[in-house]
């Protein structure tokens, strides 16, 4: 929502959209940093941060090299694409993509395409596909938990910031129960719902829940196949672990991401949980002066809440660490 995703002190212009579409987030952005005369350095990949005194150099794969005091690491949780490898994908004659490679349905016109995992991104594109008439099947491994978008005219996020304030228990429950009331039983498409509740998913394993916006309808229609967990390629397709066999033009992987954190800091131990992220986004003893925005991903509302108001935070850190070392010196 607009609202609840404004970066601090800016909000959106008056007139957006409750959902901002891509081009507007862009121009939102665009204007941000021309109000605040942020000059981004495009083309270059950070690879290396090391301690250089009391202060950081970040080398470049381009070869440039900055050297500052303080550094503030937003690469984010979606940084280098998961791609699993399957048995006998060597032989499979189609094509294997990553869903990061994924622009639009044209390419795809007149191909069988099969998208692996019913996350957000998994269910658009397979969404997208369809809506433009390409035969598509979702393959989806695991249970999940789906909710609505919007349920009365309420947006969900509304509702997930709010359950988030209430007691574990019963956020926990009330979550569940929306979620069977409103999207109910999915099992005879093959979909299992999880067991666990949304929020309960969100918070204990950051794993946001598929947000529908209209890839449900296009499975109840036929228009989106649903199939299980892949057990391995042959030549033309994919067979399934329930034992059939599809042929498929391209396979994509829409299997997520890794912040893939540690490799930004050879020679130093960072800690991260078990999904990778840094464990607060103050960096302290050897990585004082580093900082983390937008690895937080276990808390309701969008990740652009959650950036703007770390952003705040971490500023305030910088803030009081210039002014301990101005008092010193």
């Amino acid at each position: 929502m607009s609202r609840h995703s404004a970066l601090p002190f800016v909000p959106f212009p008056a007139g957006s959209p409750r959902y901002v579409p891509r081009e507007q987030v862009a121009e939102y952005l665009e204007s941000y940093a021309r109000r605040f005369e942020i000059a981004p350095s495009f083309g270059e990949e950070a690879v290396a941060l090391a301690r250089r005194g009391e202060s950081w150099a970040t080398s470049c794969r381009s070869g440039a090299r900055f050297l500052s005091r303080y550094v503030v690491v937003a690469t984010g949780a979606n940084n280098v694409p998961n791609v699993p490898a399957f048995p006998g994908q060597q032989a499979y004659r189609g094509r294997v993509m990553h869903s990061r490679e994924y622009r639009t349905a044209a390419p795809f016109a007149a191909q069988r395409v099969l998208v692996v995992g019913m996350g957000n991104t998994g269910s658009e594109i397979a969404l997208d596909l369809a809506e433009h008439g390409v035969p598509v099947a979702l393959a989806v491994r695991s249970p999940v938990n789906v909710v609505r978008r919007d349920v009365l005219g309420r947006p969900t996020q509304l509702t997930s910031m709010m359950l988030g304030r209430l007691p574990t228990r019963i956020g926990d429950a009330v979550a569940r129960m929306l979620r069977d009331l409103t999207v109910g039983d999915l099992g005879r498409w093959g979909i299992t719902m999880s067991s666990v509740s949304p929020l309960r998913q969100l918070r204990e394993e950051g794993r946001t829940p598929m947000i529908d916006v209209g890839t449900l309808a296009m499975i109840r229609r036929g228009r989106i196949a649903v199939r299980p967990g892949i057990d391995a390629f042959s030549a033309d397709g994919v067979r399934f672990v329930d034992g059939r066999s599809d042929p498929y033009d391209t396979v994509i992987l829409a299997t997520g991401y890794r912040p893939a954190l540690g490799a930004l800091f050879p020679g130093l131990a960072l800690e991260v949980d078990a999904n990778g992220m840094p464990a607060s986004p103050i960096g302290s003893g050897e990585f004082t002066g580093v900082f983390f925005a937008g690895f937080d991903v276990r808390q309701p509302g969008g990740l652009l809440r959650t950036i703007g108001q770390q952003a705040v935070h971490i500023a305030a850190q910088i803030a009081r660490l210039r002014n301990a070392r101005a008092a010193v010196d």
